[in-house]
């Protein structure tokens, strides 16, 4: 039995879909495997309307930049195994550790993202 995993996920402010600035649509989408050169093996969320390349990745920031927050992500997803606080901003933490479980969770298989 592989137990009870739980993950946190952060994206960007919702800014009408706006590539590299906005989380992604509602909606249920594929992820399959892929390689990725900044990081490795990871998740990428296909057939996303109006974007592509949007991955499931290591990271802690997920802030409006023109806000003056700190961004880990241009339009992708962050998980972590717990959420908090870093100098003031929330974040998600223990991303790598996240990261290793669900890579290790799905070893590889494609599965469906609901966002809502």
């Amino acid at each position: 039995m592989l137990g009870e995993l739980t993950f946190y996920t952060l994206e960007l402010p919702w800014l009408e879909n706006k590539r590299g600035i906005s989380c992604i649509p509602n909606g249920e989408y594929e992820c399959f495997l892929r390689h990725s050169a900044k990081f490795g093996k990871c998740y990428e969320v296909k057939d996303v309307p109006g974007r592509s390349g949007i991955l499931i990745h290591r990271g802690n920031y997920g802030g409006n930049k023109s806000k003056g927050f700190k961004s880990d992500i241009e339009g992708c997803i962050l998980l972590g195994k717990s959420t908090g606080a870093i100098k003031g901003q929330k974040c998600v933490l223990n991303s790598r550790k996240a990261v290793e479980e669900f890579m290790s969770l799905l070893n590889g298989q494609s599965f469906t993202l609901i966002i809502r």
